[in-house]
C-alpha cells in the first residue's frame, strides 16, 4: 500500500472506506477521530508529519483546510464524490457522527459542495463516485496500492 489520501465531502463514504480496508489489514487514519484535528478544525500537524514519515504504507482520511500541506506526502490523492442529496441524504441516517443533522449543518454541506469539493476535485488524483458498491471502492483503492500504480 502506498500512502493515499482519501477526501471529499461529509457523508462522502470517507469513513465506511476506511473500516472496510482497515477490515482487510491495511492501516488506515480517520482524522474525524482521535485528536487528529484540533478546535480550529485542522490537522495537528506534527502529528500528520510523524505518521507520514514513519508509515510508507497508510490510508488516511480527512477533509480540513490544511491537508494540502501534506499532499506532497501522499502518492495519492482520492476525492468521494456523490449528489449532495445522497450526502445529505448519509448525514441523516448515520449513526456514528453527528454532524449534518441541524439545518445549518445541512446548509453548510451544501456550501462545501459548492466551495469546498472544486479544490479537492483540482488537487485528486483519482475522483470515485461513491454511489458504487463499497467493495469496488476497496477495489480501486487496493490498485492503487501495486508498484508503479497510476490512478
Amino acid at each position: 500500500m502506498a500512502r493515499i489520501l482519501v477526501t471529499g465531502m461529509s457523508g462522502a463514504g470517507k469513513t465506511s472506506l476506511l473500516e472496510a480496508l482497515r477490515a482487510r489489514g491495511y492501516l488506515t487514519v480517520d482524522t474525524d477521530y482521535d485528536g487528529w484535528t484540533g478546535p480550529d478544525g485542522r490537522w495537528n500537524e506534527p502529528r500528520m508529519a510523524r505518521l507520514l514519515a514513519e508509515h510508507a504504507d497508510v490510508v488516511v482520511s480527512g477533509a480540513v483546510d490544511n491537508q494540502g500541506r501534506f499532499y506532497d506526502r501522499f502518492e495519492h490523492v482520492v476525492l468521494l464524490s456523490a449528489p449532495v442529496s445522497v450526502l445529505l441524504e448519509r448525514v441523516r441516517r448515520r449513526s456514528t457522527n453527528p454532524y449534518g443533522r441541524t439545518p445549518e449543518q445541512r446548509a453548510e454541506i451544501e456550501g462545501y459542495v459548492r466551495s469546498v469539493e472544486p479544490l479537492l476535485r483540482r488537487r485528486a488524483t483519482l475522483e470515485l463516485d461513491s454511489r458504487r458498491p463499497l467493495i469496488e471502492l476497496v477495489a480501486a483503492v487496493e490498485r492503487l496500492s501495486s508498484p508503479g500504480s497510476a490512478p
